[in-house]
């Protein structure tokens, strides 16, 4: 079942790994149907690696995509919109004068005029984390016209919002380093530079926030990259995801809960897949992921990794254990769901034996032997 691939061994097109060492046979059952569906966001670097889990994901399990995603070297956008929103119609869900951009290969309709909260405005104030030391309240800054006006100036005026709940009546853009969030009630918008580590909790009690976590949204990336050879800056798309109301992310964070502590049907998983550097690059470089549940495993499993890559911590398991285990632990448990930890742990032999191969070949090389 191998192909000529870009190398001169023939590589397989399902499991991405030689012909000799081919996964998809050792099999036991066709792909199961997991009633759970999983989505990998996999660092771009990490897809050619001998040992990536992911591809006994991709060929062992029905209801799996994986996505590539790259570092954010210069500056990514994304747009992000509830499900059930009208994006095609243009039709705005607020009030102001409105522009069309092309950024996006079509018509997104935005207001040209609105709020915005740059590095003088307190952000901590804004950027509220949930301990108990937080008051209840904060200030946003709020667009207020005056009726005298005749030329529509716009005045800001500070107002205390309840904590819980951020209502507002147009477009707000907080601006911090390396990162600018928009708001309005039909799209939110984040921009972030290399190394950003943005914090949008405040966003969630928005009401944009509140209609992609209860809808479920998609997110657009634009990635900006450097065009080879040249001082041109482009930007691309680098993937457009439907994300379904009831998906969590698997991700072992400091806001992560348990998988017996889940209160709720988790209907899709979102799993990160790369080195736990290249994972958590990912976390903050896609702030999106923010708005998701976040969802960890059991710390005291020890991964099969162990003995031939390196596990920085207990609990960060290869991506396979980590999606076998929150299945199983959300219930969607299905025989056969072990044997794909089989034919990791077989994958795993594999390249222990080429490593001894490799090294006998070379001590046999040297001179005296």
């Amino acid at each position: 079942m191998g192909s000529q691939g870009p190398s001169k061994r023939p590589i397989c097109p399902n499991c991405s790994k030689p012909s000799k060492l081919c996964l998809c046979s050792r099999l036991k059952s066709p792909p199961l149907d997991n009633s759970i569906g999983v989505t990998i966001l996999q660092h771009s670097l990490e897809a050619k690696h001998p040992l990536n889990s992911a591809r006994v994901a991709k060929i062992g399990l029905k209801n799996v995509t994986v996505i590539p995603v790259t570092d954010v070297n210069f500056q990514a956008r994304f747009f992000i919109r509830p499900l059930g929103s009208d994006s095609s119609s243009g039709d705005s869900l607020i009030d102001g004068n409105r522009s069309e951009s092309s950024d996006l290969g079509g018509r997104s309709d935005f207001v040209t005029t609105h709020s915005s909260i740059s590095e003088d405005f307190d952000w901590g104030a804004v950027n509220c984390c949930n301990s108990d030391e937080c008051g209840d309240v904060f200030d946003v800054l709020c667009r207020n016209k005056s009726p005298r006006s005749s030329n529509k100036e716009i005045n800001l005026t500070p107002v205390t919002y309840r904590k819980e709940r951020l209502d507002f009546d147009e477009c707000i853009t907080v601006t911090k380093a390396k990162c600018k969030v928009t708001c309005s009630q039909n799209e939110l918008e984040i921009t972030v530079e290399r190394s950003a580590k943005p914090n949008i909790d405040w966003v969630l009690r928005t009401p944009i926030g509140r209609a992609l976590i209860s809808n479920g949204f998609v997110v657009k990336k634009l990635q900006r990259k450097q065009l080879s050879g040249t001082e041109i800056y482009q930007d691309f798309e680098e993937f457009e995801i439907t994300v379904l109301a009831g998906s969590a992310l698997l991700f072992p964070y400091e806001r992560s809960i348990n998988l017996d502590s889940v209160d709720f049907e988790v209907k899709h998983l979102v799993v990160l897949d790369g080195t736990w550097a290249k994972a958590k690059r990912i976390y903050h470089e896609n702030p999106w992921l923010k708005l998701l549940p976040h969802l960890k495993l059991d710390p005291g499993k020890e991964s099969l990794y162990s003995e031939v890559r390196h596990q920085p911590k207990a609990g960060c398991l290869s991506t396979i254990e980590s999606i076998v285990c929150a299945l199983k632990g959300l219930g969607n448990d299905m025989e056969g769901l072990d044997e794909l930890l089989d034919v990791f742990e077989s994958m795993i032999g594999d390249q222990r034996r080429c490593k001894e191969e490799k090294f006998r070949a070379m001590s046999q090389s040297l001179p005296g032997t």
